[in-house]
């Protein structure tokens, strides 16, 4: 990453595409919260349940709403909340109030997963701040949420 703006360093990077820039970021902020996981002993987190656990600590958000954001089917859905519930993280009981419903929630160790990621984004977040300052953060933040739609990004962001 560039410090700052300007200079040789950022004309290197007018020439890289968006998708491998967000992809390389992804990949930065994945193995900050893999290894973060990995500390607590949580590294069995199937593909998506950083994504599920880091929205329900997050939000609370109806797992509907959740599993919506993530895109994915109602099968593929269902067997990643069967293998969180299997693996400890979250559980799963009948709504008191509609009975025809489920509800999950964290466990002890789901919480202790959600947490080992909060932080490890904290931890990327912070120095990307340090190495191009918070001007640029809230610049591109602007710009990838206008990339996805504005007040969609809330309910498509995966940080826990």
């Amino acid at each position: 990453m560039a410090e700052g703006h300007g200079g040789d360093a950022a004309d290197r990077f007018d020439e890289v595409s968006f998708p491998a820039l967000l992809r390389a970021a992804r990949t930065t902020y994945g193995s900050a919260m893999h290894e973060a996981l990995s500390e607590v002993g949580c590294d069995d987190l199937p593909r998506n349940g950083m994504f599920v656990i880091g929205a329900i600590a997050r939000t609370g958000a109806p797992l509907a709403r959740i599993i919506t954001a993530l895109g994915v089917s109602k099968q593929a859905a269902g067997q990643l909340v069967d293998t969180l519930v299997l693996r400890g993280y979250l559980d799963r009981s009948t709504d008191t109030e509609d009975r025809r419903r489920l509800t999950v929630s964290l466990t002890e160790r789901g919480r202790a997963a959600a947490e080992a990621i909060r932080a490890a984004v904290d931890g990327v977040d912070v120095e990307l701040v340090s190495r191009v300052g918070p001007e640029y953060v809230a610049h591109t933040r602007a710009t990838l949420m206008a990339l996805i739609g504005g007040d969609r990004g809330s309910e498509q962001d995966d940080r826990a």
